[in-house]
């Protein structure tokens, strides 16, 4: 489990950024990924799925047990 510090962090940067893209700000930050996309389960910084928005290891749980639509085991 990551820290809720780097959790609240990365929530409040992204937010701030969200808030200045909406205001017309050209240039937010130098960097486009300065706000660490974390698991929304397990806030795990590595191993990221943008489409899911889970950790590799929350996504391989939660696709075993059947529960993400769509999400279909290719090998018998």
């Amino acid at each position: 489990m990551a820290k809720k510090s780097k959790i609240a962090q990365s929530k409040r940067v992204l937010a701030k950024r969200e808030a200045l893209l909406k205001s017309g700000v050209k240039k937010v930050n130098k960097v486009s990924t300065r706000g660490v996309n974390r698991c929304k389960i397990t806030g795990r910084p590595r191993g990221y799925m943008r489409f899911f928005g889970l950790s590799r290891l929350t996504f391989r749980e939660l696709a075993a047990k059947g529960e993400l639509p769509g999400v279909v085991k290719t090998s018998k």
